[in-house]
C-alpha cells in the first residue's frame, strides 16, 4: 500500500483570536491507499473535526495535510461522505437518492441528463450488491433504518470516490442490524479496494473492520495510540467471540476510560 493521506504535526481551532476553541492539536498519521482506520475517543475530542479536516471542509490553523501528493487548502472531490442519519431525501426514490451527487459533482452532473440510464443502471448495481435488490424504486418512508444506511453508503460511494469517510453511519441501529452492516460494510470495502475512515464510539464495531485504530485524547484532540488490529481477514462475526478480538477492544477501552479518571 502506498500513502493516500499525510498529516504531520496538524492542528485545527474553531473560531479566531483570543475565543478560538482548540479541537485538535499536533496530529501526525498516515492513511495507505486502501486501507480501512477507525478513529475512537471520548465524546467531544476532535474525531468529527479530524474528518472535517482531511475532507478539506475545514482548514488545518497549523501544520501540512496532503491527499494524493496534494496539499488540502479546499473541499476535495475524491470524498464519499455517511453519517448517523441517512439524510435521504423524502421525495426521492432509493435510486434517486443515491445518484443525487452525481447531479452535483463534476464531470458528473454535465453527462447525467443525457447518460442517466446509465447511472441508473450502476446505481442499481451497487444498491444490489449491499442487499437492496428489489428496493430501488422505495421511497425512504418504505426503508428500514439499516436499508436507509444501506443507501446512505451506496449514495456515498456512487461517484467511486478515493476515500469513504464515515461518522458513527451505525449508532442509532439496533445491535443485529449494526453487526448485519459491518458485514455489509466488509464485503464493500473488500471489494472496492477503497480507503475507509470510520469514526465510532463502538470499540466492537472498530476492531472487526479496521486494519488501523486510533484512539484520540480529550479536547484537544491529540493521537494516544495506533493500534494495528492484526486479525486474518476476511473476518466473520465468530472472531468478536475469540480472545484476541476481546483483548484488543479491552485494551482500547483501558485507553480511552482512563481519561475520565
Amino acid at each position: 500500500m502506498t500513502p493516500l493521506v499525510i498529516l504531520n504535526n496538524v492542528s485545527m481551532a474553531y473560531g479566531q483570536g483570543a475565543s478560538a476553541v482548540s479541537a485538535i492539536e499536533d496530529v501526525s498519521l498516515t492513511i495507505q491507499r486502501g486501507e480501512f482506520i477507525a478513529v475512537v475517543g471520548p465524546s467531544g475530542c476532535g474525531k468529527s473535526s479530524l474528518m472535517k479536516l482531511i475532507s478539506g471542509l475545514h482548514p488545518t490553523s497549523a501544520g501540512e495535510l496532503m491527499v494524493d501528493n496534494q496539499r488540502v487548502d479546499r473541499p476535495i472531490k475524491s470524498v464519499g461522505m455517511a453519517f448517523q442519519n441517512s439524510n435521504l431525501l423524502p421525495w426521492r426514490t432509493c435510486v434517486d437518492n443515491v445518484l443525487l451527487p452525481l447531479e452535483i459533482v463534476p464531470p458528473h452532473r454535465k453527462r447525467i441528463r443525457r447518460e442517466r440510464a446509465q447511472y441508473k443502471q450502476k446505481a442499481q448495481e451497487l444498491l444490489h450488491s449491499v442487499g437492496l435488490d428489489g428496493f430501488t424504486e422505495k421511497f425512504p418512508w418504505q426503508l428500514s433504518g439499516g436499508m436507509q444506511q444501506r443507501a446512505s453508503i451506496c449514495r456515498a460511494l456512487i461517484h467511486e470516490p478515493e476515500i469513504l469517510m464515515l461518522d458513527e453511519p451505525f449508532g442509532a441501529l439496533d445491535a443485529f442490524t449494526r453487526e448485519e452492516l459491518w458485514c455489509a460494510l466488509r464485503d464493500i470495502h473488500a471489494s472496492r479496494g477503497v480507503t475507509v475512515m470510520l469514526v465510532t464510539h463502538d470499540l466492537r464495531e472498530a476492531v472487526f473492520l479496521a486494519d488501523t485504530v486510533y484512539v484520540m485524547s480529550n479536547r484537544p484532540g491529540r493521537i494516544l495510540k495506533k493500534c494495528s488490529v492484526n486479525l486474518p481477514r476476511p473476518r466473520d462475526l465468530e472472531v468478536t467471540y475469540s480472545q484476541d478480538f476481546q483483548d484488543i477492544v479491552h485494551d482500547l477501552r483501558g485507553l480511552i476510560g482512563g481519561q475520565h479518571k
